[in-house]
């Protein structure tokens, strides 16, 4: 296990002497994120914004044309995509759309690893998507937001980014890649915290970040983190049975889910490849 401290004990004092090299958010979400901080924008000036990026306006149309969204009229221009989303729900929509552009690397072993990384990210968040969208159509009038729900499981693992660009350094880790997700698993929330404080985020954000893993953080109250962790139930990022088990009947107790075997449901399945559908 040597390598393995190695890499976690370089990572932890490089958090510590707040040297640690953290990705920087794409410039088009800087943008973005300036523009709707204006009081004075408008829809107009705002798509003209995000147009400057062919990415980011293909993937605020699949958004507006999403399950997300449950319109049967499509949209086909990034104007409309942003009339139907709405104002108030852009910057977090399109801060979370640009967040794949970070997951990018020159190194083909670290870009493998980033891929399957943001393959994950994609399960999780189209998992807490999906089951948030069912819930706020029975409960309209909850405290809770699509676009701030989206940002949050869009960047849960984001940590993973300067780990691996660190674990880069030592090519011993990947040869062994227990070394390294073992590292991921001690860190990454941390690390991930230190990222989105860096790029400006709420503390609530980072605070989610930061504890989405920790199963000794939960909240009495529905919270933004169930979702994600019922995500993170249905592609077994957590092990035990008996936790999944007891977070299951948990969110049935507070209304997230109809049933215990709602996760598992052709209904439910349906949904989330249809939410899925709008990150490819």
């Amino acid at each position: 296990m040597a390598t393995e401290n190695a890499l976690y004990t370089i990572l932890l004092e490089k958090i510590k002497q707040d040297s640690l090299v953290l990705p920087t958010l794409p410039e088009i979400a800087l943008k973005v994120r300036k523009a709707a901080d204006d009081p004075e924008v408008n829809l107009n000036a705002m798509s003209e914004v995000i147009s400057q990026d062919p990415a980011l306006s293909l993937g605020m149309i699949k958004v507006a044309n999403s399950a997300m969204l449950g319109r049967a009229i499509k949209v086909e221009t990034v104007h409309q995509a942003l009339t139907r989303i709405g104002l108030r729900q852009i910057k977090s929509i399109a801060t979370a759309m640009a967040v794949k552009q970070v997951f990018v690397s020159q190194n083909e072993i670290v870009a493998m690893y980033l891929k399957k990384s943001w393959s994950r990210t994609i399960d999780v968040a189209s998992v807490a998507i999906a089951l948030m969208s069912r819930y706020l159509q029975d409960n309209k009038h909850a405290p809770f937001a699509l676009d701030t729900l989206t940002l949050a499981a869009l960047v849960h693992n984001v940590g993973v980014l300067p780990i691996l660009t660190e674990a880069e350094k030592h090519p011993d880790v990947f040869a062994n890649p227990t070394f390294l997700q073992q590292a991921i698993v001690k860190l990454a929330s941390t690390i991930g915290a230190e990222v989105t404080k860096a790029w400006d985020f709420s503390d609530d954000l980072t605070e989610l970040v930061k504890s989405w893993s920790d199963l000794s953080v939960l909240p009495e109250e529905i919270h933004y983190v169930d979702f994600i962790r019922a995500g993170a139930i249905c592609h077994d990022i957590f092990k035990s049975e008996a936790t999944k088990a007891t977070l299951i009947a948990s969110y049935v107790k507070k209304g997230i889910l109809p049933d215990e075997e709602y996760l598992d449901s052709d209904e439910f399945k349906e949904l989330v490849s249809e939410v899925k559908a709008s990150f490819d």
